[in-house]
């Protein structure tokens, strides 16, 4: 499929990527999404996990997303997440470690509340390490 779409990667704290691609791959509520230039528009949430970016020029770019949402336009995607990590800044120590806090705070959760905000931060630590393990493949 001939061109490119616009795609903007923005988190709380900053403007992770902005550029043209010729694909892009995201974790979707209810599935792996794939999005080609002059896709139908779509407003959907994202679950933690890897975007990847096949940039205009065949590169790759690679970012970890915490959740969020999904924008799409048939010349332009706009992926908005709280938490969104560059994958050659991701750390396997930092997230291992927050694994092991969030698997230990679920340990000794006192009530529901505690059970699910732990619940919820292992199940974000358990995708930034698998979509760490999977950047770290394509290297």
């Amino acid at each position: 499929m001939a061109g490119t779409i616009h795609v903007d990667v923005v988190s709380a704290e900053e403007s992770i990527f902005s550029g043209e691609a010729k694909f892009v791959a995201l974790p979707g509520e209810a599935g792996e999404l794939g999005i080609y230039p002059r896709h139908t528009p779509l407003i959907t949430r994202i679950r933690p996990g890897a975007v990847r970016i096949e940039t205009a020029d065949g590169g790759e770019e690679f970012v970890f997303v915490a959740g969020g949402i999904l924008e799409v336009q048939p010349n332009a995607v706009t992926v908005l997440s709280d938490t969104a990590i560059r994958g050659k800044d991701l750390d396997d120590e930092k997230a291992n470690q927050a694994k092991a806090a969030a698997e230990e705070a679920l340990k000794n959760a006192k009530s529901d509340i505690d059970i699910a905000m732990a619940q919820s931060e292992l199940a974000v630590m358990a995708a930034q390490i698998a979509a760490l393990r999977k950047y770290r493949q394509k290297k």
